[in-house]
Formats: C-alpha cells, structure tokens, sequence
C-alpha cells in the first residue's frame, strides 16, 4: 500500500492527542460533562438572614467539598479502569458490528433496491404513464365557461 500522507497515521496522531502527551489539566476538552460540575456554591446556600456561624460555614465548604473529593477518588480507584475496560469493549463490540455485519447489510439492501427502483421505473414508464397520459388527454379537452347572467 503506498503512502497517501494521512492514511498510515494513528488515530491518536490524527486527533491531534500524543499518547504520552495527555492533557492532565483539561480533562474534558470537549466539555461532554459540564453539566455535572457540581461546586459548593451550587448545593449549598444561605440567604440574607439564614446565616450559620463563620466556622460552621467554612467547615461545611471543607467537608463537602474533601468528601466529594475523596469519595470520587476512592471510586476512580476502584472502577475506573474496569468501568474503562469495559467502555472500550463495547465500542470496540460496536464498530465491529458496524464494520462486518451492520455496513455489509446495508450495502446488500442498497444494491437490491437499486434493482427493485429500475423495475419499479419500468413498470411506471410502461403501464402508468400512457393510462395517465390519456386520462390527461381526456380532461384537456374538457372546456368550462362562466355565463354571468346580469
């Protein structure tokens, strides 16, 4: 196979990601999970006139947000890579359906119909028309005046 330029480039170069280069700040470039950035400030307010006391105020900001925070890190550890693993299997199982079975049927179903479309043509171009055409040529010579009897 002869090199085009792009063709023989990894799918990791060509979405422009080295795999020993890998964002650790932005960790949601394309933001699918803004919607859950779920900050102390958006659970948890006190009006005018509701306030606790200063230290409570500020040890609830520390245990809500280190409790969330180990929380999710005790549950990375333990099912991130599983859940990662298991993630990959399915799009792996997905493009495989799609590449040997879901594309194939449908390039099977596409050539039938191409077959079945030139049929149909036929049978509309040679039994159809010339009823319609006469039908037409029946109706064109039909005339309506309006006599406006004043």
């Amino acid at each position: 196979m002869a090199d085009d330029g792009n063709m023989n480039v990894n799918r990791t170069e060509r979405d422009g990601v080295d795999p020993g280069q890998i964002d650790l700040i932005n960790r949601d470039p394309n933001d699918l999970n803004g919607h859950i950035a779920v900050l102390y400030d958006d659970v948890i307010g006190e009006p005018e006139g509701a306030h606790s006391a200063d230290c409570v105020w500020t040890w609830a900001f520390k245990c809500f947000t280190g409790g969330k925070r180990l929380c999710y890190m005790i549950l990375t550890y333990v099912c991130a890579i599983p859940m990662a693993l298991w993630w990959g299997c399915v799009f792996a199982c997905i493009s495989f359906t799609h590449i040997w079975h879901i594309t194939p049927c449908y390039k099977v179903v596409k050539i039938n119909m191409e077959c079945a479309q030139r049929f149909y043509s036929t049978y509309i171009n040679c039994f159809l028309v010339p009823c319609i055409e006469a039908q037409a040529l029946i109706f064109s010579r039909i005339h309506v005046t309006i006599k406006d009897e004043r």
